[in-house]
């Protein structure tokens, strides 16, 4: 196992994940929750699956498109997030 890559990943998707949507509605749900534990694991399998999904989109993606031009298109992407959330459109 690549010990740097894990922490490296797990240190990124962290950070991106605090203070999102998906971070403030687990919040939300599990505010009026009979059962937080119900909530977490709910919240945890969701982000699983999504972050699975990712991985193997990812893998079948870097087999057709080179790995510069994914490395490109995301930071673009993000870029652009940014200008819209600083103009207060995102």
């Amino acid at each position: 196992m690549d010990w740097k890559l894990m922490l490296s990943t797990f240190g990124l998707v962290f950070l991106a994940e605090l203070g999102d949507k998906t971070q403030l509605a687990t919040m939300s749900l599990s505010a009026g929750a009979p059962s937080r534990l119900a909530v977490f694991l709910g919240s945890a399998g969701a982000l699983v699956l999504t972050s699975a999904l990712a991985v193997l989109l990812g893998g079948a993606v870097a087999r057709v498109v080179p790995e510069i031009w994914i490395h490109r298109v995301a930071g673009v992407g993000f870029i652009v997030m940014g200008v819209l959330f600083l103009a207060g459109k995102g």
